[in-house]
């Protein structure tokens, strides 16, 4: 891959070149270097975008981490603007289940790329923490709509979003994408999916009944 001939070398570029290099060589073998040489540029070149090999994967990694989940922003909002809003019940269905396939779609997809990202999640722990923090405030926003709608009940959204968070790991946690090609993987989804949104839709017993 080369750069562009009628601009300049890009940070998206040399991301796009790393992630092409990450694929060939894999997360243990691929340098700036080999990520220099795909460009057609010296690694001097790619170092003063990324002025270090961890900074360069560091940005692939959030890259990829977004990239992947692509949309649930949107899901989360309720729609574009100017259209239809969705209900907060039915916008927390679509959300999850747009997180659970987005993440099965690229271990189908090109599972070597999917284990390299994998590696490299671990790397960047700090990254991954930050990533998880905002998929945990869209739910939040859901949910809170939910509650101001009528629809949903929870007396700490965020907690309730941690819970469901966490309450479908299985399903979304690269750690369990082995388990992603169990013949009963959507049937085991559906019922947990089913269950979350029994819970927050039930309103709390009064107390002593």
């Amino acid at each position: 891959m080369n750069p562009p001939a009628d601009g300049p070398l890009t940070p998206e570029a040399i991301l796009a070149a790393t992630e092409d290099v990450l694929r060939r060589y894999g997360p243990a073998k691929a340098t700036v270097v080999d990520v220099a040489r795909a460009l057609g540029v010296s690694h001097g070149t790619v170092y003063r975008h990324f002025p270090t090999k961890a900074a360069l994967r560091e940005a692939v990694t959030h890259r990829w981490l977004n990239l992947v989940h692509i949309g649930l922003a949107d899901i989360a909002e309720g729609g574009p603007p100017h259209k239809l809003r969705v209900p907060p019940a039915q916008r927390l269905t679509q959300w999850l289940r747009a997180l659970v396939w987005a993440k099965r779609r690229k271990v189908m997809d090109d599972p070597e790329l999917f284990a390299t990202y994998s590696v490299l999640a671990r790397e960047h722990s700090a990254v991954v923490a930050e990533h998880l923090t905002e998929l945990v405030h869209q739910l939040t926003k859901i949910i809170r709509d939910g509650v101001v709608a009528g629809e949903l009940v929870a007396e700490d959204p965020a907690a309730s979003a941690r819970a469901v968070f966490q309450a479908t790991v299985m399903f979304h946690h690269p750690v369990h994408a082995a388990e992603w090609a169990d013949p009963h993987i959507d049937e085991e989804f559906n019922a947990v999916l089913n269950l979350l949104l029994a819970g927050l839709t039930t309103p709390p017993r009064e107390s002593g009944v």
